[in-house]
């Protein structure tokens, strides 16, 4: 976001990132080509960047700076203001320590900042524990694992009644479950692994 025309790239001596950027994704400017910028202009502009984003990260600021100025115009916009706490000592810390005492959420890394405005084009996700490995079967597949007793064999017409599903789908499921640690056969039936249910017991699918 420029605070000038888009064909006078601002800094000069950051035309060749600005050109990239315009290659490779979007410059935008509110001001008609041949604009130059003033200090009241970057104000300006400070004011549409709050606006076009889900939240603003302040991560240095001082008392005086167009950063807290972005700050306030995405709180009156009603967007996620966050900010990186900083040495108490340190004047560019200042800013940064009078929003976390207002509106401002701290967070410490990308991942709280995710957390809260969600990635790019997503809505903000759950706050959730570790992946497990038993996350990334597929539907039809938990099912099928969840459907297996605990400590017993069980035949396949079970196990597809339980999970829901056909018994030529579940025969494909316990097979995918097999190579992947989870189950075993018994004859014509089939049994968590003994290795899944330790783990499964503990939250973790097995290694």
């Amino acid at each position: 976001m420029l605070a000038c025309g888009v064909d006078r790239p601002y800094p000069r001596g950051h035309t060749e990132l600005i050109n990239r950027i315009a290659d490779q994704g979007l410059v935008v400017g509110e001001l008609p080509p041949g604009d130059h910028p003033t200090p009241s202009r970057f104000i300006l502009r400070n004011r549409v960047i709050a606006a076009l984003t889900g939240g603003t990260v302040v991560v240095e600021a001082a008392h005086r700076s167009g950063s807290l100025v972005t700050a306030r115009a995405a709180q009156r916009l009603g967007r996620h203001t966050m900010g990186v706490p900083g040495p108490a000592t340190s004047g560019l810390s200042a800013g940064v320590h009078e929003l976390l005492r207002g509106e401002a959420v701290l967070v410490t890394d990308a991942a709280e900042v995710v957390e809260l405005v969600g990635g790019i084009g997503e809505l903000a996700p759950e706050r959730r524990g570790p992946v497990l490995p038993r996350d990334l079967l597929e539907p039809d597949a938990r099912r099928v694992l969840a459907a297996l007793p605990g400590r017993r064999a069980a035949a396949v017409d079970e196990i597809a009644r339980e999970g829901g599903t056909t018994k030529d789908d579940a025969i494909a499921r316990l097979y995918e479950l097999r190579a992947l640690g989870y189950v075993e056969r018994h004859g014509d039936d089939w049994k968590l692994t003994r290795q899944a249910m330790v783990s499964l017991r503990a939250g973790r699918g097995p290694c």
